[in-house]
């Protein structure tokens, strides 16, 4: 702003301003419904999702846990007939003598898994150890069964498998194991129960609800099975916290990775899921939010231009209608599709106000008309008695001179201009008219000076048409026969040219008489400057220099034409003679 005029340096316009105003509303208020967006749709959404994800990790560790639980029950079943432990006794104590073939030990051992598992098989296999982990017999009897030496031969599996109900062996390449002891109510172990879990069954589980990689991981870090076809580079346990049992964290590739952890079971499932999955529900709402926002702010911003440029077009058309008022189009016709209300009343009270005033412009017009006439009917009946009285002379002289021929011309010259000095003295005449008047004038007077006074007229037949008030030519050519030859020798000489020049006409009148003092000169510039202005004064020049014919004329053709007309006096270089110039519109508005 500037300091010194309180201004701005760019003033902006009421449009301007109003779209300003209405669009940073617009930008706090789309501000505000993206934070709500954020905190109360996206991001509840987001953790939702997440949560979600933990939830699947969860539910597939349950399932796990419900699948082992069956084979244990499973080891129980078995286990709770007395046979096997009878069996398993009778083979640890045998003698020598004591022979049992392999066939019936598998029959015997058959008989009694049969009656455990029941028709439905859900199981790859089961297997029976002695103490020393030697099959004994299987179910099935695959072949390719593995064999115990692993899990006895390695003291933290071997005590683990003591010290607790059973254990899960997961070898790479080979069936997961359910193992336990065979031990009796004192503790006395017999041997061993080995139930081959099938991993096609353990895979169905985990991949059972869930739309990314599972990995089950035992408590060694071996692979016991994961989904098809996932990448096992995806998986990375470093965000896992130790302390708890479950949770979810991103990997740095921007992975979302939950995992849980089972106690039954000691594994741990692993859930990876690329974070576009993850947050793909959350960044479709995003994207429909942005895109909601960006269509609703291009909307908002056409409507607020568009809004704005309607209410500021009404002013903007008074505004142009008042630029565009002069003083002959106060009627202008307004435009009246204007759709505000209280703009159209707004419109309304301008055009009374234009009404009232070109009524009273219209009375004032009308006043000033008539007082342009009467002023004028009074200059010209200032100058018809001084013109009829100086021709009245001409033709007594003549009378005393015995020229009757001459009276006789004189008097039929002078019956013409009085004809046309009286006549309509309210209507304006053309130059032709004027002109011949002029000639009649100077044909009265040149009876005087014979011929010492010559004159010429140069008239564009194109500037004929002129329109002037009666007796305008005629005074400024008295002027110069009673004036300006009184101090100079004849012969005298008179000129009168009129010329049109691109919309203005000219008319000059001249002489070669003695011209005007330099005083006498600018006092008739003044006063006939001051008519121009308006001034009323009706102040003499000095009777040497023609008051009466110059000042009177100017006078009339200035309320005739009023700031149209340009009027010039000049002497001459040399002395000899002087020029009168009027310059005058072409426009007929003379009112």
């Amino acid at each position: 702003m500037n300091r010194w005029t309180g201004r701005m340096p760019f003033p902006l316009s009421l449009q301007t301003k109003l779209f300003a105003t209405f669009f940073l509303l617009l930008v706090f208020v789309l501000g505000c419904f993206l934070v709500y967006v954020q905190l109360l749709v996206i991001q509840p959404l987001k953790e939702r999702t997440v949560q979600d994800t933990l939830l699947t990790a969860s539910k597939v560790t349950g399932g796990l846990d419900n699948y082992i639980a069956m084979q244990n029950q499973l080891s129980q079943r078995l286990l709770s007939n007395r046979d096997v432990f009878a069996f398993l006794y009778e083979s640890s104590v045998q003698k020598e003598d004591y022979t049992m073939d392999d066939l019936q030990k598998k029959r015997v051992l058959s008989g009694l898994m049969f009656q455990a598992i029941g028709p439905s098989l859900n199981i790859h296999d089961m297997v029976i150890y002695n103490v020393k982990g030697d099959r004994l017999a299987s179910y099935v009897g695959y072949s390719d069964m593995p064999t115990l030496e692993p899990v006895l031969g390695s003291g933290t599996l071997r005590s683990r498998l003591e010290s607790s109900d059973y254990i899960l062996y997961a070898p790479a390449d080979q069936p997961v194991s359910f193992i336990r002891s065979i031990v009796d109510v004192n503790g006395t172990a017999y041997g061993y129960l080995s139930i081959q879990l099938d991993r096609g069954d353990i895979r169905a589980l985990a991949d059972a609800g869930s739309i990314g990689s599972v990995y089950v991981v035992d408590s060694s870090g071996t692979l016991v099975t994961a989904s098809p076809g996932t990448d096992l580079t995806l998986l990375d346990g470093s965000g896992i916290n130790p302390s708890q049992s479950s949770g979810i964290y991103q990997d740095a590739k921007g992975n979302y990775v939950a995992y849980h952890h089972s106690l039954h079971t000691d594994w741990t499932v692993f859930v990876v899921q690329p974070g576009e999955a993850v947050l793909g529900s959350v960044n479709s709402v995003r994207n429909i939010a942005i895109l909601f926002l960006v269509c609703l702010t291009l909307f908002s911003f056409l409507y607020i231009y568009l809004t704005s440029k309607s209410l500021v077009l009404p002013i903007r058309r008074i505004r142009s209608q008042i630029v565009r008022l002069t003083y002959s189009n106060l009627n202008l016709k307004q435009d009246s599709r204007l759709h505000n209300n209280d703009l159209l009343l707004l419109s309304e009270a301008f055009q009374e106000l234009l009404e009232r005033l070109q009524d009273s412009i219209e009375r004032e017009k009308l006043a000033v008309h008539k007082e342009a006439m009467a002023r004028h009917s009074a200059l010209q009946a200032q100058i018809a008695p001084h013109f009829i009285h100086n021709v009245l002379y001409l033709i007594s002289i003549a009378a005393q001179e015995d020229k009757k021929e001459t009276v006789g011309e004189m008097c039929k010259s002078l019956s013409e201009s009085l004809r046309y000095v009286v006549s309509s003295p309210y209507e304006h005449v053309t130059l032709k008219e004027e002109m011949e008047h002029t000639r009649h004038y100077l044909t009265l007077i040149g009876h005087q000076y014979e011929e010492d006074l010559t004159w010429s007229f140069d008239i564009e037949p194109a500037a004929e048409s002129i329109l002037l008030p009666r007796l305008v030519i005629q005074p400024f050519v008295e002027n110069c026969i009673q004036h300006a030859f009184n101090r100079t020798d004849p012969p005298w000489h008179i000129g009168i040219k009129a010329r049109l020049y691109n919309g203005l006409w000219a008319v000059e009148i001249s002489d070669n008489g003695s011209g005007f003092e330099e005083t006498s000169l600018r006092e008739i510039l003044r006063k006939t400057g001051d008519r121009s202005q308006g001034g009323t004064e009706q102040e003499t020049i000095p009777a040497g220099i023609g008051s009466m014919g110059i000042v009177n004329t100017v006078g009339r053709l200035q309320l005739m034409y009023r700031n149209r007309l340009f009027f010039n006096l000049y002497n001459h270089a040399g002395g000899r003679g002087a020029t009168i110039q009027l310059i005058a519109s072409l426009t007929r508005d003379f009112y």
